[in-house]
C-alpha cells in the first residue's frame, strides 16, 4: 500500500511538474488574458462536467471570495451549479446544450469562456467554446493531450497524461497559479 501512495505521489508530481514547464508562457498568456477581462468589467464564465464541473465551481469560488490576499471580489461564474438551469435545460433540450445556453443568456462579448474537459472532446464543453466565440469571448481550455477542445480555444493549457485523476490534480494546480497571478497582477498593493 505505501508502495501505490509513494508512486501515486511520484507521478502526480511528474506529470505537474513536466505540463507545467510545458505551458509557462500560456499560463503567463491566460493569466494576462484573465486579468485584462475582469480589469475591464467583464466576467469568466467556467464550466466541465464531472470533477472538470466542480474544479469550475472551485476556480470560480477563488475568484468572487479569495485566493491569497483581501481584495475585491473578481466577476467569476460556474456554469455548473444551478440544478435547476441544468435540468431544465437538459430535458426540454439536450444535455450537449447546458453551457451554451447558459453562455446566451450571461456571457457578452469580451467575457471569457473557460471550458475544462480531461479528453478534450466532451460535447457540451466543445458546443459552449463554440458558441462563446461566435458571443465574442475569449475562450480558454483545460484538457488533458488536448482533443478537438485544444483546437478550438483561444487559448489551451493541454497535460501530458490519459490518466484522469493526473489530469484534474494538475488542472487544479494550473488554476491555483492563474488565481495567485491575477491576484498579483490585478492588486499589486496588497502583495506580501
Amino acid at each position: 500500500m505505501q508502495d501505490i501512495i509513494i508512486n501515486t505521489l511520484k507521478e502526480s508530481i511528474a506529470v505537474k511538474d513536466a505540463s507545467i514547464k510545458k505551458n509557462l508562457d500560456l499560463i503567463e498568456k491566460g493569466a494576462d488574458r484573465l486579468a485584462e477581462c475582469l480589469a475591464s468589467g467583464h466576467k469568466i464564465l467556467i464550466f466541465g462536467n464531472g470533477g472538470s464541473a466542480a474544479d469550475a465551481q472551485h476556480i470560480a469560488a477563488e475568484m468572487v471570495n479569495r485566493f491569497r490576499i483581501e481584495r475585491s471580489p473578481l466577476a467569476a461564474i460556474a456554469l455548473t451549479t444551478d440544478t435547476s438551469i441544468i435540468t431544465s435545460i437538459g430535458i426540454d433540450y439536450n444535455f450537449d446544450e447546458i453551457f451554451t445556453k447558459q453562455l446566451r443568456a450571461l456571457g457578452n462579448a469580451n467575457d471569457i469562456a473557460w471550458g475544462i474537459s480531461t479528453s478534450g472532446n466532451s460535447e457540451n464543453v466543445l458546443k459552449a467554446a463554440r458558441e462563446a466565440k461566435q458571443i465574442g469571448m475569449f475562450t480558454m481550455a483545460m484538457t488533458g493531450r488536448g482533443g478537438q477542445l485544444a483546437a478550438v480555444a483561444d487559448l489551451s493549457l493541454k497535460v501530458s497524461s490519459d490518466n484522469t485523476a493526473r489530469i484534474q490534480e494538475t488542472h487544479i494546480t494550473m488554476a491555483h497559479i492563474l488565481c495567485d497571478l491575477v491576484e498579483r497582477i490585478l492588486f499589486p498593493q496588497a502583495q506580501q
